[in-house]
């Protein structure tokens, strides 16, 4: 998505060119062949551990490390395969992202006017915010030091990463279209009044 912005407002005459059903068809297949390469990665070390004592898992939903934790065998090898996979994707598609809205952000410095400018950034806030909320918790969830770590504060991310995130995205994307920020704000007044 983010390339997608940046050939949309750095080069908008050709992006029907550039962003055609191939290329398309190309980004979207290799998001899912890193994914499945990924889980193989990270499937395939846990397939051979054993688990014998208690099957609760601290999380509403079943993540890797929470499963790791219920292991009775050594799972030195598995944890090290899911971080430097973690790593790996998360950053090689950080980088990504990161440098497209860093070419965007040039693009839109290069403008000359303020309403132009506007405009092109409120288009890309609503990507950046959900990015930003996507891999802050995503990191602090996954890549953070057992040291720091706490139940309450592990159930907190679970949710915050995997639940309020995707449910927070079109409400998000959909503040930028003026209809539904007016709809909010008489909806708000409306509950003002009533109280």
């Amino acid at each position: 998505m983010a390339y997608d912005q940046y050939i949309a407002i750095h080069d908008p005459l050709h992006y029907i060119k550039t962003m055609n059903a191939l290329f398309c068809k190309q980004l979207v297949g290799s998001a899912w062949t890193t994914g499945l390469l990924y889980a193989i990665a990270n499937t395939v070390p846990v397939l051979k551990l054993v688990f014998c004592g208690p099957n609760i898992i601290r999380h509403f939903s079943c993540e890797f490390p929470s499963l790791l934790a219920l292991s009775c065998t050594e799972t030195t090898a598995s944890k090290i395969m899911f971080y430097v996979t973690s790593a790996i994707v998360g950053m090689f598609t950080f980088s990504l992202t990161l440098v497209s809205y860093v070419n965007i952000f040039i693009t839109i410095l290069k403008m000359k006017l303020a309403e132009a400018r506007k405009k092109t950034f409120s288009t890309c806030s609503s990507h950046l915010i959900v990015m930003a909320l996507f891999y802050v918790t995503g990191y602090f969830q996954y890549l953070r030091p057992n040291s720091i770590s706490s139940v309450v504060m592990d159930e907190l991310f679970s949710v915050q990463y995997s639940i309020s995130t995707p449910m927070l995205n079109p409400i998000i994307y959909s503040l930028k279209t003026k209809k539904v920020r007016e709809a909010i704000k008489q909806l708000l007044n409306f509950k003002q009044i009533n109280q």
